[in-house]
């Protein structure tokens, strides 16, 4: 250890206190990774406890410019809460409830409350926070924002920058901020909720939340339909949507992920090339089952091979039994999975998923999809038998890209960039914007300091 590296540890370790400074190997591998798998060893964890602890710290990191990434619970799919600097983790003292209040229908909370335990403390007020990422049951509400999260009910109730009206955060800069207001109507000045929504902590340090809530809907009922092939799929889902049907989840798995479920559970006819999973919610039983009724005739004219609607609480988790199980089914494709978000115009997933099956027989592995066809994000699976594929396997997904561009699509639509996709954005983004970027980096983060090598930049 050199003298001056000891030197920033004390100096830190002064700040927040011998309890919350961590330089222990255990520590720093825990906090060395996320769901990507890469890894990159901190050199310090620290535990802030308080909004003027955080300032302190970037005080004293701009002087020196130390590295600083903010870290909620590490499940980002994009290695966007890992670097090789200082890890300053929220999770130990900042997951407090402030306020819930049901006459304005917000809440009011810390940013490293876990969002199906935020969801658990408002269901007995008869609320909500809709933005449902698949890792509900160990993500932050304050990473859920930092990466613009949806889920599967975005296609009814949005993403997490739908859900915002204020924040408090500490800026790159060291300066706190208290960004936006707690009302539903806002137009004054420029967008900085939407600017910090999604920027992946290379702004700020988001500190605390002000968040709309939903009243949760009385009534749901699932839909299963399967289809003899992906392009009836995809158009029986445009045509209910465009009958002013609009589900509370409209998922679908491609014919690799449905032949991997039933290899497993033979949960589908045998000759399925398609599978489409609807979610319906409604504060009125009638609406629900005329809902199930008009998407079964418009499932009718692309011939479906099969449709059930659940008739309890058990036959609708059957329903999703398949969707909920999609990821790890696929593992018979490969040991080594590139997992892509991408999303396109909802009338090119077919295209989209034509295309997969092309650059599959041209690289010689599998590319097994599934997602949100409600909102044409498709979770896109390049399988690789070992590593020694690994490069081919990259190729691939630059080709993905680029076709998803060409479709008018982006390169993620829930994940973020992180680290994993940041090489790719000169392929989505002008040179114009990507200066603009780092522009806006610059103006908040003047040192670049805040979650540096992230997004491009």
């Amino acid at each position: 250890m050199t003298s001056s590296l000891n030197r920033h540890f004390q100096a830190l370790e002064n700040i927040v206190g011998k309890d919350d400074f961590c330089t222990d190997e255990a520590h720093l591998r825990v906090y060395s990774f996320d769901s990507t798998r890469l890894e990159l060893i901190p050199q310090c964890v620290i535990f802030p406890k308080n909004e003027q602890e955080i300032q302190e710290i970037l005080l004293y990191a701009n002087k020196y410019k130390i590295p600083i990434t903010p870290r909620g619970a590490g499940s980002g799919m994009s290695g966007g809460s890992i670097n090789s600097g200082v890890i300053l983790a929220l999770q130990k003292h900042f997951h407090k409830i402030i306020k819930i209040d049901t006459q304005n229908l917000s809440v009011t909370t810390q940013p490293a409350i876990i969002n199906a335990k935020l969801n658990e403390a408002l269901k007995p007020h008869r609320l909500f926070f809709p933005p449902d990422p698949a890792s509900s049951g160990f993500s932050t509400i304050g990473g859920n924002i930092a990466q613009n999260a949806g889920g599967m009910s975005a296609v009814k109730y949005g993403v997490s920058k739908d859900y915002i009206l204020s924040m408090r955060a500490v800026l790159g800069n060291a300066e706190l901020l208290q960004i936006g207001h707690n009302t539903l109507k806002d137009v004054a000045g420029y967008n900085l909720l939407g600017l910090m929504c999604g920027s992946e902590g290379t702004l700020g340090i988001i500190t605390e939340l002000t968040l709309k809530l939903k009243p949760i809907p009385k009534y749901t009922t699932s839909l299963l339909v399967c289809f003899q092939s992906i392009q009836d799929l995809a158009s029986a889902s445009c045509a209910i949507l465009s009958q002013g049907i609009t589900p509370n989840a409209m998922e679908f798995l491609d014919y690799l992920t449905t032949q991997a479920l039933n290899k497993q559970y033979q949960i589908y006819p045998e000759n399925t090339q398609a599978t489409l999973i609807i979610k319906l919610d409604s504060f009125l039983s009638q609406m629900i089952e005329f809902e199930a009724q008009e998407i079964q005739k418009i499932c009718q004219a692309f011939r479906p091979l099969l449709f059930r609607k659940a008739q309890t609480q058990e036959e609708e988790e059957n329903i999703w039994f398949g969707r909920k199980n999609a990821s790890q089914a696929m593992r018979i494709y490969g040991t080594k999975k590139l997992n892509e978000d991408i999303t396109v115009p909802r009338s090119q997933v077919a295209s989209f998923l034509q295309f997969t099956q092309k650059l599959s027989q041209k690289y010689r592995f599998d590319i097994p999809c599934f997602g949100h066809i409600g909102d044409g994000n498709i979770h896109t699976n390049v399988m690789l038998k070992d590593s020694d594929n690994q490069s081919k396997g990259h190729q691939a997904v630059q080709e993905l890209f680029e076709f998803a561009l060409s479709l008018g699509g982006t390169l993620s639509g829930e994940h973020g960039i992180g680290i994993s996709k940041s090489a790719f954005m000169s392929l989505a983004f002008q040179p114009a914007h990507l200066k603009l970027f780092k522009e806006i980096k610059s103006i908040f983060d003047p040192n670049h300091i805040l979650n540096p090598n992230k997004m491009g930049f």
